[in-house]
């Protein structure tokens, strides 16, 4: 991966170890073989820029879903609320504007395609078929289901799902994502990739079609 886009997601709000970013490009690396990229999730471009990078290097391109008004645990009042993300305007959470210059920044205009608005709206109307799907949505149990449901049956034959803040342990982290990670397995259409995986990152690559 370049380094002055290394050097530049460093100082970009966000919630991607730098580690746990080096192997999601790897993933991506890999994916964009099978064909485009697509993230849900992006807040404002960390993980844009490393899956970005793989996608300029494969030539195909990342698609980032995402409505930019934050999750809920990114409200005034919870864990990680950022007061510097709230537009003064109209009181709320907009990560857009930041998002764009973080892509800007990192040279990935033409590469990186920000599709603003809800997961599961966009996924209704959704046809492309895709190398990878990184999900990294809400993590409540409704939305983080939601994305599964939505977007897991539109990876192609040997892509990637990709799974962010999965924790086996309950104390360190809260379930649905682990949850969607389970019933990936379960569901017989995805096998778990471990040696892809980087702390609370997942990877499983689809063998099946259905879901």
């Amino acid at each position: 991966m370049r380094s002055d886009r290394l050097d530049l997601v460093r100082g970009v709000p966000g919630f991607m170890p730098a580690d746990e970013g080096i192997a999601l490009h790897e993933a991506g690396l890999e994916a964009a073989a099978v064909g485009p990229l697509l993230e849900i999730g992006s807040w404002c471009g960390t993980s844009a820029v490393y899956l970005g990078d793989a996608a300029e290097h494969a030539g195909t391109v990342l698609f980032c879903v995402d409505h930019h008004r934050g999750s809920e645990e990114n409200q005034s009042g919870w864990e990680h609320h950022d007061p510097s993300l709230v537009d003064a305007r109209t009181g709320r959470i907009d990560t857009l504007p930041r998002f764009r210059r973080t892509i800007e920044e990192a040279g990935l205009e033409a590469t990186v395609v920000a599709v603003v608005g809800e997961s599961t709206v966009v996924a209704a109307h959704w046809q492309t078929r895709l190398g990878m799907v990184f999900v990294d949505g809400g993590h409540g149990r409704e939305p983080a289901h939601a994305d599964y449901e939505s977007w897991a049956p539109l990876v192609s034959a040997g892509g990637l799902l990709a799974i962010h803040d999965v924790f086996e342990n309950p104390k360190e982290g809260g379930r649905p994502p682990y949850e969607i990670w389970r019933r990936a397995i379960k569901s017989g259409n995805f096998e778990p990739m471990d040696r892809a995986g980087c702390r609370s990152l997942r990877v499983l690559r689809r063998i099946a079609d259905g879901c």
